[in-house]
Formats: C-alpha cells, structure tokens, sequence
C-alpha cells in the first residue's frame, strides 16, 4: 500500500481549502458541465460523456463506459482504460489519482476514495493515495476503496467490503475488513 501524501503542507487548520482558488473554480466548473450535460444523457450517449471527461483532462485510453449517475470528483485524476466500467452511482473521489484497468469493473454505488486526514496534526490536512485497480478486477456494490489501496488484476472485491489493504491479483476477497477468501 503506497503512503499518502499531503496535498498542501501549508494547510494549518481543518478549515481551511487545501485546493487554490483557480482549483476550486475549476471543480465547480466541472461539476456545472457534468450536471448540465452529461447526467441526463442516457446510457448509448457515453461517447458524450468521454468527451466531456477528457475536455477536463481525463486520461482516456479506449472506450470504457461511465454511467450518466456516476459521480468524478476531479476529471484531471482519473485514469480510465479500455472497457473499464464506472457504473450507476458510483464514486470516483478523485481527489489523488485513479486508475482503473482496461476491463475492470467498478459496480453501482462503489465508492473509490483516494483522501483522507492526518490525524497526527492538529490541523488534519488533507493527505492522499492513489488508488489502483488492475485489468479486469471487479468492485462490488456498495465496497469502499480506502486511498493508497492497488487492487490486482481479475481480482474480486465483495459487496459492501471495505478495503483497507492492498489484492493481489487473482484473489477474491470480501468483507469489513475486507479479507481474501480463496484465489479463482
């Protein structure tokens, strides 16, 4: 598991924005478009969905399938590689980066978070991991994908599983936390 990063060491209070002023009009500007042309669309309309995510610097390799409900926090931190899957509700919290393979599916209502807090210091700056998930890998409803954490390749994370560790490839793995079960 990589070791998360602070986004602004500068940040000495929990309230204060690690992002810079032209970051966050960036993100509401992102969110706006997302809103206004891409959440209506329905599903054949993905070609129109890819475009928009790669006007706000998506790296888009192929033609994976975004879900007009999926959520992308920051476009410009995602990875998404041929046919991979980011289905209906899903969340990409991209604050750090995303990658996520060429065939891999991220199920409804998943959640990919790559931010947290430290702790340790008083004003909990924002700290980030990137999150990987390997070449026809598979999350699960409703798992959640702690920052940091690489899933391998065609594993399978569970349903509602929270994962806080690095699978290794070929594993299938579930629960809270999520722990591997056997191999395929």
């Amino acid at each position: 598991m990589a070791e998360p990063q602070i986004v602004n060491p500068n940040q000495t209070s929990a309230y204060q924005s690690p992002w810079t002023v032209d970051e966050r009009l960036l993100r509401v500007l992102w969110e706006f478009c997302w809103f206004v042309l891409c959440r209506w669309t329905p599903k054949p309309a993905n070609p129109w969905r890819l475009f928009w995510l790669r006007v706000f610097s998506a790296k888009i390799d192929g033609a994976p399938f975004v879900h007009q409900r999926a959520r992308v926090e920051i476009p410009w931190n995602l990875t998404l590689h041929d046919r991979a899957c980011l289905g209906d509700r899903a969340n990409a919290y991209s604050l750090g980066l995303i990658e996520i393979g060429a065939g891999a599916t991220i199920a409804q209502e998943a959640y990919l978070s790559t931010g947290s807090h430290d702790f340790a210091q008083s004003g909990m700056p924002l700290v980030t991991g990137k999150i990987t998930i390997g070449p026809d890998a598979f999350v699960g409803a409703r798992a959640f994908v702690m920052p940091g954490v690489t899933i391998g390749a065609r594993a399978v994370i569970g349903a509602c599983s929270v994962v806080t560790k690095d699978v290794p490839e070929n594993a299938i793995a579930a629960g809270n936390p999520c722990r591997i079960l056997r191999t395929r």
